[in-house]
């Protein structure tokens, strides 16, 4: 039950794989009581066996694990599958995190963890997602955010979400930062160095972080990431956003 003043939880479904016993159920403790339905597996070779009859939305996955590790696993995951994966790990080591971001973990968390930080942090996919709607306000009126549409896809400034007409697309919070911050300077060209000083400023990685992300924001809004009508390359000046159209709600005026 979500108590008042809190969003609205859309039934999401969690998957933990966990070996540990004590963390897998802590986890599961805690989504529950935010409104997801979790189940957890011990190995990555029980995950594939239960994915393959229960779609979940989101996965929280450990590395140590036995027998498949869990690169391993994401690593195959992923080339069928675009639900989001948080890496939730006692690896600390930046390589560690550069890999499992690459191979496209869109969380990377180190234990030992804050489960309640842990928790916002998938409330906020489930909202990137479209599966968690905001508490009406008192007179019952939601007013639009910003927004930039280019092609099908409407870009939601203010309520940080991508939807492709009706359909929420599942953006990690750097993709969703990176995309964004293409938007609000569409038609430009922004270096790679340029990108990686705003949207990791400082934080764990390096400058090859950037295009491993455009690629896997590619693989998520392009019809053929290899030929991409949207996010483009341009040789030694960056990338930028085409096509895209600004729309301010009448009542927001620009400073």
């Amino acid at each position: 039950m979500v108590s008042k003043g809190q969003d609205i939880v859309m039934k999401g479904k969690v998957l933990v794989i966990e070996d540990v016993a004590d963390i897998a159920n802590m986890v599961a403790r805690y989504l529950s009581r935010e409104g997801f339905e979790v189940k957890s597996v011990p190995s990555a070779e029980d995950a594939f066996a239960l994915i393959a009859t229960w779609k979940c939305n989101l996965i929280i996955l450990d590395i140590n694990l036995p027998g498949m590790d869990g690169f391993e696993f994401l690593s195959e995951f992923t080339k069928t599958n675009n639900v989001p994966v948080f890496i939730l790990t006692a690896r600390t080591s930046e390589e560690d995190q550069l890999i499992g971001l690459g191979i496209g973990a869109d969380e990377y968390v180190t234990k030992p963890f804050s489960a309640k930080v842990l928790a916002m942090r998938v409330r906020a996919m489930f909202r990137r997602m479209g599966m968690i709607e905001p508490q009406p306000s008192n007179n019952g009126n939601c007013e639009p955010g910003r927004q930039y549409n280019f092609g099908p896809y409407i870009l939601d400034v203010d309520a940080k979400m991508l939807k492709k007409g009706n359909t929420p697309i599942a953006l990690a919070a750097k993709e969703y930062a990176l995309l964004a911050f293409l938007a609000e300077n569409h038609g430009k060209h922004i270096s790679q160095e340029t990108i990686f000083s705003k949207i990791w400023e400082g934080s764990c990685g390096d400058i090859s972080t950037v295009p491993a992300h455009i690629q896997r924001i590619r693989r998520k809004i392009e019809d053929d990431p290899a030929r991409p009508a949207w996010l483009i390359t341009t040789r030694g000046m960056g990338y930028r956003l085409d096509n895209v159209v600004a729309n301010t709600p009448p009542n927001q005026t620009r400073q």
